[in-house]
């Protein structure tokens, strides 16, 4: 396995360390002028870092371009949709090469292809993706055509007998990282982590649209 970390932004650190007096308490700013950004803002990721960079709206609205950010920055879309009846057999996944049962994919333009990173206790990882049996998840499920490049990513959740599938911000799938890594304990991670797993799929399916199986393409 090759070994990644995109959990470098510090505003993302924050979001999985302090207690929720301290988030209340503590103003966040801009990371591109420096204004004060409300608790629901906008994030822009730095494609050759891969870190997430938080931005008021004058600058979201700024780079809500495919032409903005000259190659450098892309603002990290807000749309989440949950998507039923998403076809990935359990062979199928087993011939992906993810050894773990929660995971991530999205195009990096960098890397010219999909990549797919599972969250550990380490952090963020990255699996070696079979890119054929990857092509053959694509042909069977269109709606991973409109996954934008390096800012929307499927989340696979098959752990604990789920089977549950969303297209959402990468942010998300970072923030599931952060959690993984800083509430894990001992080898199975113990019951608190689990809870907050749990907390974290029910949210994103109360924040996600349901995509309906009939639906070839995503809304936009």
């Amino acid at each position: 396995m090759d070994g990644g970390a995109p959990i470098s932004s510090p505003r993302l650190r924050q979001l999985a360390q302090r207690s929720a007096q301290a988030s209340a308490a503590e103003q966040e700013h801009c990371e591109l002028c420096g204004a004060p950004v409300p608790a629901g803002h906008r994030h822009l990721i730095d494609l050759r870092s891969r870190e997430l960079l938080c931005a008021c709206r004058p600058c979201s609205l700024l780079f809500d371009r495919a032409a903005a950010g000259g190659g450098h920055f892309r603002l990290v879309p807000d749309r989440r949709l949950r998507l039923e009846d998403f076809a990935l057999e359990d062979q199928t996944w087993e011939q992906l090469r993810i050894p773990v049962d929660m995971a991530y994919f999205f195009y990096n333009s960098s890397a010219d292809r999909v990549v797919a990173f599972y969250p550990s206790p380490m952090g963020a990882t990255e699996s070696r993706l079979e890119l054929e049996t990857w092509r053959e998840v694509e042909r069977a499920n269109p709606v991973l055509a409109g996954l934008a490049p390096d800012v929307e990513a499927l989340l696979v959740n098959r752990a604990r007998g789920a089977r549950r599938h969303w297209l959402v911000p990468v942010e998300d799938c970072y923030r599931l990282v952060a959690l993984i890594r800083t509430r894990w304990r001992g080898f199975t991670g113990g019951r608190e982590v689990w809870t907050e797993i749990d907390r974290f799929f029910d949210s994103l399916d109360r924040q996600a649209r349901l995509l309906a199986p009939a639906t070839a393409q995503p809304p936009t």
